[in-house]
């Protein structure tokens, strides 16, 4: 089986109900061409690098599935061309590498910081000395203020 993902844009106009409705549509659609689905991603309602069709913002969707030959796609992207509720879309076939991303994003391995790692880094950039050999973890001494050196003396002083 071969593996796809397709990403689509929602006009933003529409109430939240119609917006899963059409998602709902295209997934079923897919599912009625043989497809089984391996994961839907609602993204949400994001801004647009520009302004399509007078629209700066738009709901997203991916969704990604397998498939046994991509035949129908040319069909399912007819569907989203003569649909009016449809910004964008691109259908994207997807590597081993492309599924192997896509399973360690959704385990949480790819795009997120681990609270653990971010306080051990900051542990130990504080027990840490630095390049003069101060140690970082206390308190901050004030530096002493600068002192204005003394104006050599004039003829006219020593007179």
């Amino acid at each position: 089986m071969r593996n796809y993902e397709v990403t689509f844009i929602v006009d933003p106009v529409l109430a939240s109900e119609e917006i899963k409705a059409t998602a709902q549509t295209y997934v079923d659609l897919l599912k009625s061409k043989g497809c089984e689905i391996v994961h839907i991603n609602e993204m949400g309602l994001r801004q647009l690098a520009f302004a399509i069709g007078k629209r700066h913002s738009g709901s997203y969707y991916c969704v990604e599935f397998k498939a046994v030959d991509g035949t129908f796609v040319n069909e399912v992207e007819l569907a989203f061309r003569r649909d009016e509720r449809i910004i964008r879309f691109l259908t994207v076939s997807l590597d081993k590498y492309g599924v192997k991303y896509n399973e360690d994003k959704r385990k949480g391995l790819i795009g997120t910081i681990k609270k653990k790692k971010v306080e051990e880094k900051r542990d130990e950039r504080n027990e840490r000395p630095d390049r003069r050999g101060n140690n970082n973890s206390g308190p901050r001494r004030p530096q002493p203020a600068a002192v204005e050196p003394e104006a050599p003396a004039t003829t006219e002083d020593q007179a």
